[in-house]
Formats: structure tokens, C-alpha cells, sequence
């Protein structure tokens, strides 16, 4: 019977460790990875910092913020946050620009969303059985596939609404829990770094509801976890 300790979880891209917690607090074997320390007063030993892209091509050796080695057989599920700040469909009037002979495309910028693009697609084919990949809605210009699904805070108890989409393999898509009456615009309130966190509520549902799915699906699929 493969119990939550057995199954191996990437949170790519994130610092603030809301949804490693979530699931750590399940029981799941949970670490994140940014190129940025730990948020200060989170657990060190489950957060990693470096490149993550070797993690997202299937490295299993590794070594936490508290200088811990680690070897794991596998990745099972990885939840990626890629940078959204030149994909998203807010910053499409960033790649023109005014010159003396009119409106032009900004090439830096439209660089920048090339190369964020590339990331995206690093993150959607991670290699594990089960991944997902979070970000805002996508300016058309990036080329990125239609997402599988998407959920707001508000679904789960949070006074704000913010539509987050998931681009998912082997997953169901995030069912609302509690519905908050009447939530406030989330973007309208706040800017920046904060406006992209993880709510603790959200993340504690996708802990509840792609653990719980994982976890069944792997003790009813015969599944080698080796």
C-alpha cells in the first residue's frame, strides 16, 4: 500500500513554500525549488535553491537550503509557477514601442517572452507521471497551448478572486470547496511579487485534491514508485 511519504513532490518555482507546507502537512514527501532562499520563518530543509530545470528533466540528486543531501528515486508530481511577467496577457502592450517611424515591436521584450515560453514548455513536459503548471491567462503572441482547467481563491473560503489557470497531465480539474459571496478583484488590490502568491486556502486544496488523487490513483494503477 504506497502511503503520502512515498510519493515524491516538486513545487518548481516557489519560495514561499505555501503549497510545499500544504502538502508536507499531509504527509507528502514535498520540496520546493526557486533561485531564491527560502521565504524567511519556512522550513529550510525542504526547499532548494538553484536552477530548477534539471529537477523538471528528471534529476533526483539534490541538496536543501540546510545543506542536506538528498537522492530520491523519482519525481511523481511536479506544480510549477514559471515567471509570468512576459507571458502574460497584462504585459502585451510592452512588446510595442513608439519610434520616430511609428509603433514597432520591442525585439528585447519580445525576447524575453520567447525564452519565458521556452521555460513554460520545460515546465509542462516535466518528467513525472503526474504535472501542472500555474500561470495567468497567456498573451496569444506566446504560442502556448489552451489550459486544462482553472481556479480562483474566492472557491475556497478567500475574499478575493484571482483566475489562476492550470495546464495539467494525468490530473482532474480543481473543484471549488467554499464559495466566498461577492470577492473583491485580487489584481486591483495588490501589485507585484505579492499579487502572484499562493493563497494558504488554495494551496491547501490542491494539496487535498491532487494528493488525494495521486495518492488513489497510484494504489490502484500497479505502479512501480522504484
Amino acid at each position: 500500500m504506497i502511503q503520502p511519504q512515498d510519493i515524491n513532490i516538486l513545487i518548481a518555482c516557489e519560495e514561499s513554500q505555501a503549497e510545499t507546507i500544504a502538502f508536507r502537512d499531509l504527509g507528502f514527501n514535498a520540496f520546493s525549488c526557486d533561485i531564491q532562499p527560502a521565504r524567511r520563518g519556512t522550513p529550510k530543509e525542504w526547499h532548494i535553491i538553484q536552477d530548477v530545470t534539471p529537477l523538471l528533466l528528471g534529476e533526483t540528486r539534490f541538496t536543501t537550503e540546510d545543506g542536506t543531501q538528498h537522492v530520491i528515486s523519482k519525481w511523481h508530481f511536479i506544480l510549477s509557477h514559471p515567471p509570468c511577467t512576459y507571458l502574460s496577457k497584462v504585459g502585451s502592450p510592452n512588446l510595442v514601442q513608439r519610434t520616430p517611424d511609428g509603433m514597432v515591436i520591442n525585439q528585447q521584450r519580445l525576447k524575453q517572452m520567447q525564452d519565458a515560453a521556452v521555460f513554460f514548455r520545460i515546465c509542462l513536459n516535466a518528467n513525472a507521471d503526474y504535472v501542472a503548471v500555474e500561470n495567468p491567462i497567456p498573451m496569444k503572441r506566446a504560442g502556448l497551448p489552451r489550459p486544462s482547467c482553472f481556479a480562483c481563491p474566492s472557491w475556497f473560503g478567500v475574499k478575493y478572486t484571482k483566475k489562476t489557470l492550470y495546464w495539467t497531465r494525468n490530473l482532474p480539474p480543481l473543484m471549488a470547496e467554499i464559495d466566498y459571496p461577492n470577492p473583491k478583484c485580487f489584481a486591483t488590490a495588490s501589485r507585484g511579487k505579492y499579487r502572484s502568491r499562493t493563497f494558504p486556502q488554495l494551496a491547501r486544496a490542491i494539496a487535498r485534491q491532487w494528493g488525494s488523487y495521486i495518492l488513489d490513483d497510484l494504489n490502484r494503477i500497479p505502479l512501480n514508485l522504484q
